[in-house]
């Protein structure tokens, strides 16, 4: 690489050097009894880039990560990112077909799986018909299990100088997939630029500062976690604690013991906290930056928390995986002025609502979300077709329904695409009715999400039966069990004579929606 492109590099490894050089002895992550400082991590992270570096791997090889949250995940980030490796973080929820399905899509030369997933790990590399030149074991102190390495034996004995890899900044670093509306996954294209002008937006919207101390508890394989907070607070020079798990009592207790200033949650999280005994039981004095995203936050909720938090300013993050994912901040003084509403765009994005025609449709009129922003994707891994849709007409196209009132300020008011976010995950409404389709006694089906106290949208199938067949909506919720991830699975079914259509032959979902709307308030 010339002296010129070297110097204005920038990539994810980068930002982690110059976080060392300005604070080497400061904390950068804790997880359980282990802390690194920003010198510790760095030089652990450029021993894993070398170890993975002279297994013979290539740049642009894809390198799979199936884990719960740990610090050797928050190392895999930056040493596959220094070592030109493409990481692939996957959703820990998955069953093994869906596991391999990206195995064998992503074409992987790397896995690393932590020792709770090794099973379903084998399972899928064997269905996927992946051969990984490299399994090892992480995050947890381990015993060498057939092919699979421990990860810090694996890496223990090389150099603490990042190797010596060719990188740009529009290379990609991470392929991240999002069930979308198809049946099969789509692998969204991540570069370095777009990452990094992603974090300077979300550190600008969310007034992010090298003094926070972040709780990094929501899963990190989610590019909410990971790249609206751990790699926005590690380019900056924070804190940060990582959590395992999302369970109330240990990030309640987390914020007290080490006087974290800064908690992410989605709302389904956040109403959680707030029915734990701990909220009121321990001193959450310390937070003074609270985010919520990847479901509307219920107003009521959202009242409770703010009250019960009078120091804490709320901030409300909206967007998607395809811009590395922020798109739109509500900052904290429009918080119940404008509840409900998913703000305005951040600093690195232009936003409009358009017809269908990709003409901007006036304020107070509802169309499709588009975005224009260099957080946007590099495109779908191996989708031309798709990636080409996508970027209609110059603009990003979210697949959200939205309208933008008269202060330029966004409400989500529907999903073009049948996208339904039920506990912060995407679930596919497709895939279930694909599904469901293949009990022998379904004629139709129409899945939908309804409100819910606590997933905030309920996976829903509104199923009817072939002709004087008998079919209960417990036969097929049994069903889906034994078929889809478990956060797939519809939380109820619904059998029918029929289903409601408009002239031209067409599901009308919005009436199912009214029309169930109450549901989960029923009895079961």
């Amino acid at each position: 690489m010339g002296g010129i492109q070297r110097a204005r590099r920038q990539t994810l490894g980068d930002i982690l050097e110059k976080s060392r050089g300005r604070f080497p002895e400061k904390l950068a992550l804790r997880f359980e009894e282990e802390s690194l400082t920003y010198e510790q991590l760095d030089t652990i992270v450029n021993q894993a880039a070398q170890a993975i570096a002279a297994r013979g791997l290539q740049k642009g090889e894809r390198a799979a990560v199936l884990s719960r949250n740990s610090m050797d995940f928050a190392i895999l980030t930056f040493a596959l990112a220094k070592a030109g490796l493409i990481m692939v973080p996957i959703n820990y929820m998955l069953n093994a077909e869906d596991i391999a399905y990206i195995l064998r899509h992503a074409d992987v030369s790397v896995c690393f799986v932590s020792p709770e997933f090794l099973s379903i790990a084998e399972q899928a590399v064997a269905l996927s018909g992946a051969q990984p030149q490299l399994r090892s074991i992480i995050s947890h102190p381990s015993l060498p299990t057939g092919e699979w390495m421990p990860f810090r034996e694996l890496i223990a004995t090389y150099p603490a100088t990042a190797p010596d890899v060719e990188l740009a900044d529009d290379d990609v670093v991470q392929i991240l997939y999002t069930s979308g509306t198809e049946s099969k996954p789509k692998g969204v294209m991540l570069t370095h630029k777009n990452l990094i002008s992603e974090y300077v937006s979300t550190i600008i919207a969310g007034d992010m500062t090298e003094d926070d101390v972040a709780v990094h508890a929501l899963p990190l394989f989610h590019c909410a976690q990971l790249h609206c907070f751990l790699g926005p607070y590690i380019y900056l020079g924070g804190s940060g604690i990582i959590l395992e798990q999302a369970t109330p009592t240990l990030m309640l207790e987390t914020v007290e013991k080490f006087g974290a200033t800064q908690l992410f949650c989605p709302p389904t999280v956040w109403i959680a906290l707030l029915r734990s005994p701990e909220f009121s039981a321990r001193d959450l004095s310390s937070l003074k930056k609270c985010y919520y995203g990847a479901a509307i936050m219920p107003v009521e909720i959202l009242k409770e928390v703010n009250s019960r938090l009078p120091h804490a300013d709320f901030y409300n993050f909206y967007g998607q995986t395809e811009v590395s994912p922020l798109a739109t901040v509500l900052k904290p003084k429009d918080q119940l002025r404008k509840a409900g509403s998913a703000g305005k765009p951040a600093l690195n994005v232009e936003t409009r609502i358009v017809d269908d025609y990709g003409n901007e449709v006036p304020r107070g009129e509802v169309g499709e979300i588009v975005h224009r922003t260099s957080h946007a994707m590099l495109g779908y891994f191996r989708d031309e077709e798709k990636t080409e849709a996508a970027f209609a007409d110059g603009w990003f196209h979210s697949g959200d329904l939205g309208v933008m009132d008269k202060e330029g300020y966004i409400t989500i008011v529907d999903r073009k695409k049948d996208m339904i976010k039920s506990g912060g995950e995407n679930v596919s409404s497709r895939e279930v009715e694909e599904t469901i389709y293949e009990h022998p006694k379904v004629s139709e089906v129409a899945v939908i999400g309804v409100p819910h106290p606590y997933w905030i949208e309920a996976v829903t199938a509104v199923v009817v039966p072939k002709a004087n067949e008998l079919l209960t909506p417990d036969e097929i919720l049994a069903f889906c069990k034994d078929r889809l991830s478990s956060y797939k699975a519809p939380k109820h079914a619904v059998v029918v004579d029929r289903l409601p259509r408009n002239p031209s032959g067409k599901i009308l979902k919005r009436e199912l929606r009214i029309q169930y709307q109450e549901l989960s308030k029923q009895p079961d």
